[in-house]
């Protein structure tokens, strides 16, 4: 059996929607998952399959969540030695807990937190030992990139370094907008913090990889989704969309500049 992976790096990525078929059917198109059909049992949680691995989970919005204001978005899991030492140490950072330590048989420990400017994010510890394969850089309908859109960058920064290790080694300039300031795991590049944009969300935003993006936005407009920014070509050889799908989450895929992979 593989080991853990390190403390800070993603281990899952959640969709909770309103709508558990559409979602499946707007989004098993475009990035090639199979998603399963509703278990029984009386929580409606369906796995979400690329073909190589797990990426992530679909999970149904209640009446119950909505009422304790919950609400449909991508949700990512950070994996962490200790779960109850990392939601406290959340806290202490200026964070909420959200959703206290619990245990989920089988699955592991989790917590639900925000950090400092109210962004939500889990922080898990899986119940058994072996590395997730969410995230990959390069995997197909897996993890690609995280993205945090934030209202006070140089504070989120500062607390996701003290809570998960993470490191800030580059940043791009972005005129106006501000810096794009990638963000480094275990030494490896995951993603990269942003100023939230005049009008725009706060939060994360996860791109999943494609072969062609130009077909991925087709079927995203096809699916009754939108495309807000894209295909666009970005540094380092790849070309990104930032789309929502038809109850309005956002979300974004990646794929290679040249075409199909």
């Amino acid at each position: 059996m593989s080991e853990r992976n390190p403390h800070g790096w993603p281990i899952w990525y959640e969709l909770v929607t309103a709508d558990a078929e559409a979602a499946a059917a707007f989004y098993q198109p475009i990035f090639g998952w199979s998603i399963g059909p509703k278990p029984a049992g009386d929580v409606d949680y369906r796995m979400i399959d690329t073909g190589h691995g797990h990426v992530g989970g679909l999970l149904s919005l209640t009446d119950t969540m909505a009422g304790a204001c919950a609400k449909p978005g991508w949700l990512f899991y950070v994996g962490v030695d200790d779960v109850d030492a990392a939601a406290a140490t959340a806290a202490d950072l200026g964070g909420t807990i959200l959703k206290a330590p619990r245990d989920l048989p089988d699955v592991g420990r989790f917590a639900l937190v925000a950090d400092p400017q109210g962004v939500p994010f889990y922080v898990m510890r899986g119940a058994v030992e072996g590395a997730s394969t969410a995230y990959d850089r390069m995997g197909m309908g897996k993890g690609s990139w995280n993205e945090l859109a934030t209202p006070d960058q140089p504070a989120a920064n500062a607390f996701y370094a003290a809570l998960f290790g993470w490191d800030f080694p580059d940043r791009m300039p972005m005129g106006e907008m501000g810096d794009y300031i990638f963000l480094a795991a275990a030494g490896q590049i995951i993603g990269a913090t942003m100023p939230r944009q005049p009008g725009g969300p706060a939060g994360w935003q996860f791109y999943f990889r494609v072969p062609d993006i130009d077909a991925a936005a087709e079927q995203v407009r096809a699916g009754g989704g939108a495309v807000h920014f894209g295909p666009q070509e970005v540094p380092g050889g790849e070309r990104v969309i930032v789309a929502s799908d038809p109850h309005g989450v956002m979300f974004g895929a990646v794929a290679p500049a040249g075409g199909k992979a």
